[in-house]
């Protein structure tokens, strides 16, 4: 097969389908993957062919209009949303250039298009997301909407949230379908995103240890498991890093990527005084601006960068925000999990690590103190209970091959 991957957003966006790109390489298909342009070394660099997506969720996020736009500012969010609708025009012309050839299109939410392409190109098409946000159930609120169950009816009512974020496009779609796909218009949108009426397969890309598979939900979504990306073959650790972990106890990783960066000293101080009161060794990761290796204390170490699959196991316990990527390496490497969520599907994640026993109850940016955090450090590196709990679900997520599941979905798919 000629597959296409369509995806768009931050490096938790592509990472897991450059994973799902060499399953299907490895199984002999050929296959082209969409990403944006500050992905296109990490995709190449793995050997698959990479394809242009210029839009730019990660620079939109970082400008002052748009950081208000998030803080729920109406001017802000009108500007905001005039340039969303300008990229994603740009984002749905990549994806039709890429997709060019494919007999199958396999697409993040984020990339929109997917539906409509392998509708033009009479090809299947599955959608392939790192969260279960796309299938309505009873089980758990929509991620990113609420962090509580607020049980049945009301958490599948959440999922209407899909159908409205649709409708702000469906004249834009619409559109470019007519003009650009020479098709007609679709209906007012509605979930699962479907071809012809009939529903997309749903490619979560999630642990059933971390998200048991709901009851009510259809036979066209699946639970596959993770997909994790191989260490490099060529990656080695410095030797600073190497000497850190050979002299003390394993350390607890604290990182907050770039969102920390708002604040920096406020936030460095805080870990800092958190690791103090907890009496654990750490490891800051480096994505926060003004960090400065000199400024800290013996017993932390600033991280540049190491593979998440190589680090975690040698750590005692992992302090982050929330990302489904970084919660899915944390699991994976059988570690208790401290998630500190800022906005978004964070909270979710952080709801989930507490319900199966893997962490502490989640706290929340806005809340996050020095002896909260510590009191959480403390829990995850002392508390026997959790750390048997985080080392069986780690043992069973190594145990799955949520990459060769995925695979064997879009071969069956293409075969029906």
């Amino acid at each position: 097969m000629k597959i296409t991957i369509l995806t768009a957003g931050s490096r938790g966006d592509v990472q897991p389908v450059v994973a799902l790109a060499l399953g299907l390489q490895r199984a002999g298909h050929s296959v082209t993957l969409a990403a944006p342009l500050d992905a296109e070394r990490f995709v190449a660099g793995y050997g698959v062919p990479y394809a242009r997506m210029s839009a730019d969720y990660q620079q939109l996020a970082a400008t002052e209009q748009n950081r208000a736009a998030l803080g729920g500012n109406p001017a802000a969010l009108f500007k905001a949303y005039r340039e969303f609708q300008g990229m994603m025009r740009t984002l749905l012309d990549d994806a039709w250039a890429a997709a060019q050839g494919a007999d199958t299109v396999v697409y993040h939410p984020k990339a929109l298009a997917g539906a409509d392409i392998a509708q033009r190109l009479a090809v299947p098409g599955f959608l392939a997301a790192p969260m279960p946000l796309l299938t309505p159930t009873a089980a758990f609120p929509m991620p990113g909407t609420f962090s509580r169950n607020l049980g049945g009816k009301l958490n599948r009512a959440t999922y209407a949230v899909n159908r409205l974020m649709l409708l702000s496009f469906h004249r834009l779609i619409n559109r470019w379908r007519r003009e650009t796909l020479g098709l007609p218009p679709r209906s007012l949108p509605a979930h699962p995103f479907t071809d012809k009426g009939r529903p997309l397969p749903l490619l979560y890309a999630v642990s059933p240890q971390v998200v048991p598979r709901p009851d009510d939900w259809p036979a066209h979504a699946h639970m596959t498991g993770y997909w994790f990306l191989p260490t490099a073959a060529d990656w080695t650790p410095p030797p600073a890093l190497e000497e850190f972990l050979a002299v003390g106890e394993p350390p607890v990783y604290v990182g907050f990527g770039s969102m920390a960066g708002r604040k920096p000293e406020e936030t460095t101080a805080l870990v800092l005084e958190a690791l103090a009161q907890s009496g654990q060794r750490g490891m800051l990761a480096s994505g926060w601006g003004g960090l400065q290796a000199t400024a800290l204390p013996e017993h932390v170490h600033l991280l540049e960068a190491a593979p998440h699959a190589w680090l975690f196991p040698r750590c005692a316990a992992v302090v982050h925000h929330g990302g489904a990527g970084t919660t899915a390496a944390g699991l994976q490497a059988g570690r208790p999990t401290i998630i500190c969520p800022f906005f978004g599907d964070q909270p979710f994640w952080g709801q989930r690590v507490a319900t199966i026993g893997a962490g502490p109850a989640p706290i929340p940016q806005k809340k996050l103190t020095a002896a909260g955090l510590a009191a959480a450090i403390g829990e995850a590196t002392r508390n026997a209970a959790m750390r048997r709990r985080a080392a069986a679900i780690g043992a069973a997520i190594r145990e799955e091959d949520g990459v060769q599941r995925a695979v064997a979905l879009i071969e069956a798919g293409r075969r029906g």
